[in-house]
Parts: structure tokens; C-alpha cells; sequence
């Protein structure tokens, strides 16, 4: 079946995807809101969005039934924009995480999306990276993953004097420290028994600065975490198996303490991918217009994992 292909979005992330689309010759329509972003896709792609915003897009045109859509909005407009697209009529639609400005917003809308659930995915790009398809096949070969500790801690120096729209800095650690947490529990299983412990700390634009947490994931996999956006750190994922520890740290890397060694070596990669596209987004945007979708998360999956993970690390749990 021939594939309409409809990118949202002329912004940065917008770019990366039609970077992508344009090396598989892949031909796609584009629409975005504002002239000045458009000016800037054109000039950088050599395509001439439609500009005006996805409603008056979709006032004038019709989604040819085999519509699949990319959302590379910014995380206030990935809900709005992914129920239009799905009144529209769109076949299938990647939106870029975390498909909405909060936890709140995404449950808030699940009764309207769960008829199309399982033809929307979420692009948590990080599971498609160089580093992790080799740490699978390393944790393979050793016989299973058996314990995991994982960071996302966010830099509040960095990210305080941003320019974001209202709602995403507030919502931080959904919009961002979600990417970390999502590949973890996708390498280890979901969390099934678990304490989860949250604080304040003096930031004014995020509730909770402080998270730690640990249990044992529906794999038997034993895992703690920590997170202190006061503090130093930075995101990081460590792997244990019978025989080594191997290091997402940082995620686009891998390296590798072996069983009795002290000492911590790179593993090499083939990241000639990550180094052309955004790292990720190329096997990510093959897997999804292929229709080979078993390592992307559907949106039922997602609002499921930011009811039942997300929520109660950042709020705290205890079983």
C-alpha cells in the first residue's frame, strides 16, 4: 500500500524528521503554524510547508485514508494537534513524546483516544539508538539482565532560564526525564512490586527536584534509581548480567566493565546513523512507515506507564 505521509510541525524536531524522510525518499506534506519556522524548514529542506496551523489545513483537505502522520509539534500543541489529525480521518500516527503537556492532560483525553489507541505510537527515539540495540544483544548472549540502576537527573541551571510555552517546564520531568525512565523499563521490564520516593526542592518551576526509587521489574529484574536536579549528575542507564556491566552513560555510548575487571572500557558502535540524523529518529522512522512496530510503545502503553510509573515516581509510592 502506497503511504501518505503527513509531517505536523516546521520547528527543530520537525527538521530532524524530514531529514530523515528526504534521505529514505520518502515524499511527505508538511504543515506548520507560523511563516517565520516555515521560512526556515523551506530554506533548510528545500519543501514549502503549508502555513496556518493544522485546523485550517484540515478545513481545506481531505486525509487520504492510508494517512499516516508524523506530530513533531511542541509539546503544548502534540494533543491538539493529534486529535485533529485523528477526527481528520489519519490511518496511523507517530507523535513525538510525551503526546501531551502533562500526566493530567494525556489521561484527561484517553476515553477520546482509546478507539484509536493501537495505531498511535509515542517516539521515544532512545529505544532505536545504536548503543541500546547493542546492549540488547549483549544482555542477550549473557543470559538476561539481572539487576539496574538508572538516572535521569535534569540540569535546573540550564533549563530555568529557557523560554518554553506555559506548562512544559512545570511538567519537566514528564516532557523530558520520561525518555530515560521509558528505555530503562523497556530493557528491564515494567516495575511490578516497587517503592517510589519524591521531595520539593527550592525550584520554583517544578514540584519535586528530588527522586529515588527501586524494586523488581515483571522479568525478575532488581532496580533502584536517583535523581537530584540539585545537584550534579546527568542521565545514565547501567546494565548488569552474569558476566558484565554495561554503561548507557552517556546514552549514545556504550561501555563495559567485565566481570572482575576494575576498569571500564568503550565498546564500539556502528553509530554512523547517529552521527548523520538525530540519534534514533532514522530506524525509528523505518520501523514505523514499514509498519514493523514492535519495539515502538502504542499510546494505550504509554498512558497506562504514565498512570501506573510515571505518576508515582513523581509523586512517591509505596507498596
Amino acid at each position: 500500500m502506497k503511504k501518505n505521509i503527513l509531517l505536523v510541525g516546521t520547528g527543530p524536531m520537525a527538521l530532524d524528521y524530514a531529514k530523515v524522510l528526504i534521505a529514505q525518499n520518502i515524499s511527505f506534506q508538511v504543515v506548520g503554524r507560523g511563516l517565520e519556522s516555515a521560512v526556515k524548514f523551506e530554506s533548510s529542506t528545500g519543501i514549502k510547508p503549508f502555513v496556518g496551523g493544522l485546523d485550517k489545513y484540515l478545513e481545506s483537505t481531505t486525509l487520504p485514508s492510508n494517512t499516516y502522520v508524523i506530530v513533531a509539534t511542541g509539546t503544548e500543541a502534540l494533543m491538539p494537534s493529534l486529535l485533529l489529525v485523528l477526527k481528520a480521518g489519519a490511518y496511523k500516527v507517530l507523535i513525538e513524546k510525551p503526546a501531551a503537556i502533562s500526566i493530567e492532560e494525556l489521561i484527561e483525553n484517553e476515553n477520546k483516544l482509546k478507539a484509536f489507541s493501537e495505531n498511535i505510537y509515542v517516539a521515544y527515539n532512545r529505544r532505536f539508538y545504536a548503543s541500546v540495540i547493542e546492549a540488547k544483544k549483549m544482555i542477550e548472549e549473557d543470559g538476561g539482565l539481572q539487576t539496574m540502576h538508572f538516572e535521569f537527573t535534569e540540569w535546573a541551571h540550564k533549563i530555568e532560564p529557557l523560554t518554553k510555552a506555559p506548562g512544559v517546564k512545570e511538567n519537566w520531568f514528564f516532557a523530558n526525564s520520561t525518555h530515560v525512565v521509558d528505555l530503562a523499563f523497556f530493557l528491564a521490564g515494567k516495575p511490578t512490586q516497587w517503592n517510589a520516593y519524591s521531595k520539593a526542592g527550592t525550584l520554583k518551576w517544578h514540584s519535586k527536584t528530588n527522586f529515588t526509587g527501586a524494586g523488581i521489574t515483571e522479568k525478575g529484574v532488581l532496580f533502584s534509581y536517583l535523581s537530584n536536579w540539585e545537584s550534579a549528575g546527568r542521565w545514565a542507564v547501567e546494565l548488569l548480567t552474569e558476566k558484565r556491566r554495561i554503561y548507557l552513560k552517556p546514552m549514545e555510548s556504550l561501555s563495559v566493565q567485565e566481570k572482575g575487571v576494575i576498569s571500564i572500557i568503550d565498546h564500539k558502535i556502528d553509530d554512523s546513523l547517529e552521527l548523520q540524523f538525530k540519534p534514533g529518529l532514522y530506524r525509528q522512522v523505518t520501523t514505523y512507515v514499514n509498519d514493523e512496530t514492535s519495539d515502538l510503545i502504542t499510546l494505550s502503553e504509554h498512558i497506562e506507564n504514565s498512570r501506573s510509573i510515571y505518576k508515582e515516581m513523581l509523586y512517591g509510592k509505596e507498596d
